[in-house]
């Protein structure tokens, strides 16, 4: 895997041109780059075998012009209004103009339901435009753009695309024959959704729609594990992921310059009813440690683990911090990645509150129990 492209990935887009400055890293965006007068056809080479026809998904649906596929669309969701006027309803800065990427007209329609202006783009090679999105896409990655072309709400059939904006549009559109353009090549399809071969080789035509607000499709995974006591949370975790070969069950604060726990002095306040810490703990240095909590209250337990993230940002300390991972009514505090990978396999989540914070497809995200906070198995590559 490339670290810094990143895990699976969603989404993708058919017309637009530089997403990075509203679907990448933002930390790393930078304004659009201007649009290819012309993209290459793609060779047979460059499509590793697959069809030059539209995909089967798209097989039923040819409209040929803006109305028709205005018409196409509304089966599935409103768009109103449509025009081909000036661009003052949608910045289309980042969109490939009309002209290049094999795109032959555009127009905008409204969905007042989402609050939101879709954009349709007719295109008369979609195997040329395929190739050139997945260009753009593998030059966005080289430069370092990790998280290029997964999060792009854009649908794909063999004449068209279409552009929404806003998640509900996208799942409303995910119902229908198009399907989204995906060029990131760390991205799979999560279980349940379709996959459908793309025109160009490295891409993959799905129904999932990921977005960075976490409401796009929804990915199934297993319950949140649970535990009576500290014995049994210690039998679920031990001694595979957690070395609880040395346990002492205490309430008493107790950390290390290597270990600093998520909750502190005061466990009752942190809705812990009871915890343990596992490790090496003799001499002046304890190694290996690693929290184990019974939990009261997972509301104040996930409140006070989003201030000690706040906390933390930006200073060395964080490397010391654990990381607080939950169950239904148990969590493990860890600030080692090994440890923390082997927990996800046991069904725990970690509780994330970075400001902005997205995962790609194929990571489970629910829901925390406070607000600005999600709950992942998705943990960005350090470097």
């Amino acid at each position: 895997m490339r670290f810094k492209r990143t895990l699976t990935a969603t989404a993708a887009t058919a017309s637009l041109l530089t997403l990075a400055t509203a679907c990448e890293d933002p930390a790393k965006a930078s304004p659009p780059t201007a649009s290819p007068a012309a993209s290459p056809a793609a060779s047979p080479a460059a499509t590793g075998g697959a069809s030059a026809q539209a995909s089967p998904s798209a097989a039923g649906a040819a409209p040929a012009t803006l109305t028709e596929a205005q018409a196409y669309v509304q089966k599935y969701t409103s768009c109103e209004n449509l025009s081909t006027g000036p661009a003052d309803r949608v910045n289309l800065a980042g969109y490939a103009p009309v002209g290049a990427w094999s795109v032959t007209d555009r127009g905008i329609c409204s969905n007042p339901k989402e609050q939101d202006e879709i954009v349709i783009s007719m295109v008369s090679d979609m195997k040329i435009h395929q190739q050139a999105y997945k260009d753009h896409i593998t030059k966005r990655l080289d430069e370092g753009y990790w998280d290029a072309g997964l999060y792009d709400p854009v649908f794909y059939t063999k004449t068209f695309t279409v552009s929404a904006q806003k998640t509900g549009t996208a799942l409303a559109l995910a119902k229908s024959d198009l399907r989204v353009l995906v060029c990131n090549p760390d991205f799979s399809v999560p279980e349940g959704y379709k996959k459908e071969k793309a025109l160009v080789d490295g891409c993959v035509l799905t129904d999932f729609v990921n977005s960075r607000d976490g409401k796009g499709s929804p990915v199934k995974g297993p319950a949140l594990p649970s535990a009576g006591s500290i014995e049994e949370l210690r039998r679920l975790v031990s001694p595979k992921t957690v070395d609880c070969t040395e346990m002492l069950v205490t309430n008493e604060h107790i950390a290390s310059i290597d270990y600093q726990p998520v909750v502190g002095r005061d466990v009752r306040g942190a809705g812990v009813k009871q915890r343990a810490v596992c490790g090496k703990l003799g001499g002046p240095r304890p190694v290996d440690m690693n929290w184990l909590d019974l939990v009261s209250d997972m509301k104040a337990l996930q409140t006070v683990s989003k201030e000690s993230q706040l906390a933390e940002v930006g200073r060395q300390r964080s490397l010391t911090q654990s990381k607080l991972m939950v169950g239904k009514d148990v969590a493990v505090e860890s600030n080692n990645p090994t440890v923390r990978k082997g927990l996800y396999k046991l069904g725990f989540l970690r509780l994330d509150c970075e400001p902005g914070f997205s995962a790609p497809a194929g990571s489970r995200i629910q829901k925390a129990q406070v607000d600005g906070c999600v709950l992942t198995d998705f943990e960005r590559p350090v470097g």
